[in-house]
C-alpha cells in the first residue's frame, strides 16, 4: 500500500520521535542519559519489527509503563525518607500531579483529533510519555535529597525575571491554543490548565526557584507544541 517514499518518511518521523523524547526535560538530561528505560526504548524503536507506526507507539507505551513503575518506586522511597515536616507537602503534590494527568488526557485527545498523519501519532505518544518520565526523575531526586529538612524560600514569580518571562510565554501560547481549538473542546484546555496550576502551586512549596522555572518551562513547551499541532483555527483568527 505504501510506496518507498512513504516508508522513508516514516523512518524519518520515527527518528524524530526519538529526538523529541531525548530532548525533553533538558534540565535533567544528564541525570537520565544512561537510564535503562531510555536505553530499552531506543533499542525497541530501532528494531525492524517495530518500524511501523504502531510498533513505534508500542515502544513508547512500554517506556511510559516503565516510567510509571519508576514513579511508584520512587514515591515509596521518598515517603520512607522524607522528614515529617515535608511529607504532607509531597503527598499533596503527588495527588495534584495525578489529577493533572487525568485532566490532561482529554486535552491531548481533543488537539490530536484535529490532525492526520504518522507524525502526529508519534507526537501524541511522546507527549503522554514525557510528564511521567519527568515525574519519576523529580521523585528520584527528591528522595536522594530528602535528608535536607529545609523549606525553600522562593520570591514571588513577579520578582523572579525568569519565572515572570516563562509565565508570560505560557499565557501567550495558551491564548494561541485556545484560539485554534474547536469551541466545543476549549473547556478541556481550561480544566487541564487549572489542574496543572494546582500541581505547580503544590510543588512551589517544595522546590527552589530554578526548579519552579523548569516546571513552568516544561508547560510552556507542551502548550507551544499543542498550539502548533492543532489544525483547527477559529474564523477571524490568524493561523
Amino acid at each position: 500500500m505504501f510506496g518507498r517514499s512513504t516508508r522513508a518518511a516514516r523512518a524519518l518521523l520515527c527518528t524524530a520521535g526519538v529526538a523529541l523524547i531525548l530532548a525533553a526535560g533538558t534540565a535533567r538530561a544528564e541525570v537520565a542519559a544512561a537510564d535503562p528505560i531510555d536505553a530499552a526504548m531506543r533499542q525497541c524503536l530501532a528494531r525492524s519489527d517495530r518500524s511501523s507506526t504502531a510498533g513505534q507507539v508500542q515502544c513508547m507505551d512500554a517506556a511510559q509503563a516503565a516510567w510509571q513503575a519508576a514513579v511508584d518506586t520512587a514515591w515509596l522511597q521518598l515517603q520512607a525518607v522524607t522528614p515529617a515536616s515535608r511529607r504532607r507537602g509531597w503527598e499533596t503534590s503527588q495527588r495534584r500531579w495525578k489529577a493533572w494527568r487525568e485532566a490532561e488526557a482529554p486535552l491531548l485527545k481533543a488537539v490530536f483529533e484535529t490532525t492526520h498523519g504518522t507524525m502526529y501519532v508519534l507526537s501524541e505518544a511522546d507527549m503522554q510519555l514525557q510528564p511521567v518520565r519527568d515525574r519519576a526523575l523529580a521523585l528520584r531526586a527528591a528522595a536522594a535529597n530528602a535528608s535536607r529538612d529545609d523549606s525553600p524560600q522562593l520570591r514571588p514569580c513577579s520578582m523572579d525575571a525568569q519565572c515572570e518571562h516563562a509565565t508570560y510565554d505560557l499565557n501567550r501560547y495558551l491564548r494561541q491554543l485556545r484560539a485554534k481549538m474547536p469551541p466545543g473542546s476549549r473547556s478541556t484546555l481550561s480544566r487541564a490548565q487549572h489542574a496543572w496550576m494546582g500541581y505547580r502551586d503544590a510543588m512551589t512549596l517544595l522546590i527552589d526557584e530554578r526548579s519552579r522555572v523548569d516546571i513552568i518551562g516544561a508547560r510552556v513547551a507542551t502548550i507551544k507544541r499543542l498550539s502548533e499541532t492543532s489544525a483547527t483555527t477559529e474564523p477571524g483568527q490568524p493561523s
